[in-house]
């Protein structure tokens, strides 16, 4: 298993939300209110985000991605900002910096989704333009929830870059099997980040 991000207090840059590795990347606990009937919780944190970030992200569409064990969806990169989570199953999202001007370029993240409904609360991710996303399914099925500030057919289609996952310069670890993995076609013939470097 590679290595896994984990929240610490000198990370916390506001209540529930932590910095990463990778520049404006964020980490994000949203609190859950539990009863005997379940539990209720806010997976937007607008306001708290705003006060990070500079301003209230704008969510135009939500998405949903359900998906069964050993798949891998990734990496991708689109021209809108996202708010990501997991709703149930177990999966690992691995993240790439992939904008040649930022400080973190390259760098790569690994982040643990496993919801438990005894959780004392939800975690998940802001995903800055520019940043390559995915989410590997260790147990399925999983639904994955993502907000994005652009409309689909409104995004700048300038920004959508899919990135190999087996890029050898990046050398991710993931926590499947290459056999074992379950992935588009797309996904399959995705490029580097070098050839993806020279078209742009």
């Amino acid at each position: 298993m590679p290595p896994v991000y984990q929240p610490t207090p000198e990370l916390e840059v506001s209540t529930g939300i932590f910095r990463t590795k990778i520049e404006g990347l964020l980490y994000i606990q949203y609190k859950k209110f539990l009863d005997e009937r379940g539990f209720f919780s806010d997976i937007t944190g607008l306001k708290i985000l705003e006060k990070v970030i500079g301003h209230r992200p704008e969510v135009k569409q939500i998405n949903l991605a359900y998906s069964y064990t050993n798949v891998v969806r990734g990496l991708h990169a689109e021209g809108w900002n996202k708010l990501t989570t997991v709703m149930f199953g177990k999966g690992m999202s691995v993240l790439v910096d992939i904008r040649p001007n930022s400080p973190s370029f390259k760098q790569v993240e690994y982040f643990l989704f496993a919801p438990e409904d005894e959780d004392e609360t939800q975690v998940g991710l802001y995903v800055p333009m520019g940043v390559a996303n995915s989410i590997a399914v260790l147990k399925g099925p999983l639904l994955y929830h993502y907000a994005v500030d652009a409309f689909y057919d409104e995004r700048n289609p300038a920004g959508d870059k899919a990135l190999s996952l087996f890029d050898p310069t990046l050398n991710i670890q993931w926590p499947i099997e290459k056999d074992q993995m379950i992935f588009s076609e797309r996904d399959r013939d995705s490029a580097t980040l070098e050839e993806l470097l020279a078209v742009h």
